[in-house]
């Protein structure tokens, strides 16, 4: 998290006194971090939130199926 927003300041920062190129490079870095990190945290099966509704697979039966 602290990446993420180190990188995000360094784009600012850049966008203001910098270069375009960097600060647009910068944003980019950011922008992976970011899906990097949404993504460790949602799939990864010792530190990761437990969204039942996003697992994939056979789900238990149901009584109708008979």
């Amino acid at each position: 998290m602290v990446a993420v927003f180190a990188t995000l300041v360094l784009a600012i920062l850049l966008g203001q006194f910098g270069p375009r190129w960097a600060a647009l490079a910068s944003l980019f870095a950011c922008l992976c971090l970011f899906v990097w990190l949404f993504l460790f945290e949602i799939y990864s099966p010792e530190y990761g939130f437990r969204l039942p509704w996003l697992q994939v697979g056979p789900g238990p039966s149901s009584p109708r199926e008979g």
